[in-house]
Formats: structure tokens, sequence, C-alpha cells
């Protein structure tokens, strides 16, 4: 069980003795304001992948201090209710609920969120109009993910409490004119005033940094949580993420029909790029062969660039730890290396 709470001078310690290895670290919580949002002590977000993003990894993520979300673009909602009802039962932590818009068919879906309790939102792949009311009406938090700067001005015109600026590099559903997070982030952080939490690139303490530097105050992370101890998915997955070169991944479907995404590198999807299906969603229709059978041509392997700078296989608790660690000592080398009053002054 994971231990994870906060000590004097507010210094935050994890313990996290488990099948898959001990870690045990002290830091200084971060404040800011996704911190508060949130209730969260890190401001690290879990990526809510389809059928992925359930009650262990989710739990996991909460328990070491940043949010768990759980999924419903799977549209499997009777087991979401049930991946809730885990999560109450596994963590004590906040947790959150993704909305992927074009993935849910239920006309309920905003009664059936409120219904289970949650108290944080994401909405994706749709129009932030569409629920951002009533939920907000119900008394929740609702970020909305964005892939460019029109999006992003639209969502914070619909009334969003922040937004998950996310980058053309990440894993995933994507616009199909993909703007990497180093262009993104920045220029939608200079264009509006809710917290933003960057995705897309994010699988450490110094890609967190430098998303701060950027101007965002929070990261989501996806594809190294496909890859941590506590995923679902097969070990031929994370043997792949693991395998792969900063190349390994292709941008398919660019001119549809049907949306764009990032994947792994396979026979299947090295072809697809040459030659895209007629119909790409209709590869996705033996994804639990692929996601839990392991066959990684079956279907799509959703993943991101960082594929290629991930080398093992770690438990959430320490992937956060080893985060925090990593982002606190960036910061505080860039500010001993630049920061210096009047060491780059011209006169």
């Amino acid at each position: 069980m994971i231990v994870a709470g906060r000590e004097a001078g507010g210094v935050f310690m994890v313990e996290s003795p488990s099948p898959y290895g001990s870690t045990k670290v002290k830091f200084m919580a971060i404040r800011n304001r996704i911190t508060e949002l949130l209730g969260v002590e890190f401001p690290i977000v879990q990526a809510p992948m389809g059928w992925i993003a359930r009650s262990p990894l989710a739990s996991a993520v909460s328990n070491a201090g940043g949010l768990g979300i759980i999924e419903t673009s799977s549209g499997e909602l009777d087991a979401i209710r049930e991946e809730i009802k885990a999560m109450r039962r596994l963590t004590d932590k906040p947790f959150g609920v993704n909305i992927a818009q074009a993935f849910v068919r239920d006309p309920d879906i905003v009664g059936f969120v409120v219904d289970q309790g949650v108290k944080f939102v994401t909405t994706s792949a749709g129009d932030p109009n569409r629920y951002c009311s009533a939920l907000k009406a119900a008394g929740l938090t609702v970020f909305h993910v964005v892939p460019s700067l029109h999006a992003a001005l639209r969502a914070v015109e619909a009334g969003v409490d922040g937004l998950v600026v996310e980058g053309g590099e990440g894993g995933g559903f994507k616009n199909p004119r993909e703007v990497a997070t180093m262009v993104l982030l920045p220029l939608v952080c200079s264009k509006v005033g809710v917290p933003v939490v960057a995705a897309g690139g994010i699988v450490d303490g110094r890609t967190m940094a430098a998303a701060f530097a950027l101007g965002a105050e929070g990261v989501q992370m996806g594809t190294r949580m496909v890859s941590s101890a506590e995923s679902p998915v097969h070990e031929n997955w994370k043997n792949a993420i693991l395998a792969a070169k900063e190349t390994d991944t292709v941008f398919l479907n660019r001119f549809g029909p049907g949306p764009a995404l990032r994947a792994l590198r396979t026979e299947k999807t090295t072809a697809f790029e040459r030659e895209p299906p007629e119909m790409i969603m209709g590869e996705f229709r033996d994804a639990l062969a692929l996601y839990f059978g392991g066959d990684m041509e079956a279907s799509i392997a959703l993943s991101g660039q960082v594929a290629g700078r991930i080398d093992a296989v770690k438990p959430v608790a320490q992937v956060i730890a080893e985060t925090i660690a990593e982002f606190e000592e960036t910061v505080a080398e860039m500010a001993t290396r630049y920061g210096a009053p009047g060491l780059h002054r011209r006169g």
C-alpha cells in the first residue's frame, strides 16, 4: 500500500512498498492554481486512455500525489461505474473522469458523471460548449483538451476552468494539423488567463520543467503511464515502448475520414503510413487483442514520441517521485546557472 502525506514544513513524503519495488522520497509539495483546483500535491495528471485508464492505474497515480483519471472513451459505462466504485476503495485522494465526446454515445453522460460524485472532469474530442455549462452548474471543475489556439479560445469562452494543451507529439487521437508542444504551449499560455496543463512530450522532470518555463502549471503523462508497472496493458506493448526509438511512432490518417492519430510503428501502422485504410476506426475492432492479448498487429497501439525516451517499466509512485525530484533539480540548476542578478546584463 502506498503511504503518502504531508510532513512538517510542507514536505511531502511518498512511500511505496509494493510488488513492483519500494519508493520512499521526500520533497516539497508544489503549490499553484492546478494543485489548488485539483486538490493534489503534485500537478501531474494521468491521461485518460481508453480501457487503460481504470482503477488500478488511476488509483496508483492519485495515491502518489498526482491526479488519476478514469476514461469513458471505451463506451463501457457500466464498467466505468464499477471502476469509480473501485477507486473509492483504492484511494481516498482526488481523481477525475474524462468525457471523450466523440466516443461517448450516452445522451445523459453529464448525469452519469454527476451521479458518480466526481468533482473534476476533462472534456475532449468535441465542442467545449456541449457539456461545460451543465457540468459547472453541477459544481464540477472542468478542463477541456485543446490542440490549437483557436480551440483554446473557444474553450475559455465556453467557461472552462482550465485547459489541457496537447501537442502533436503525444500519442492518441490528434488534430490532423498537429502542432508541437514547444510551439503550441507558449502560444496558448500567452493568450489565455486560465491555468494550463501541458500534454504531449512529457515524460520526466526535465520535460515538466520545460513545460513550466513555457507557461504551464501542470503536466499530463500518457505513454509514460501506459508503460508503468500498474498499467494493465500486455507486456508486449510495454516492451515495444521500451524498444522504441524516438522515430518509432507514426502519424496516421491526416486526411481522414475519421480522426488523425499517433501510434507505435508496427508492420500494420507502417503500411497504413503509406496507404491509409478506408476507415481508421475500424482498425480498433480488435483493440483488446492488442491491449490485453499482446498481439501488436491486431490493432493500433496509440503511443507518443516519448516512447523513444522510456527505457524501463517503473511503478507509478517511482515515476512521479523521480519526476518531481528531477523537476526541482532542473529548476534549481537553471536558476543557479542563468538566474544570477546582472549576470547577462549589458553595460
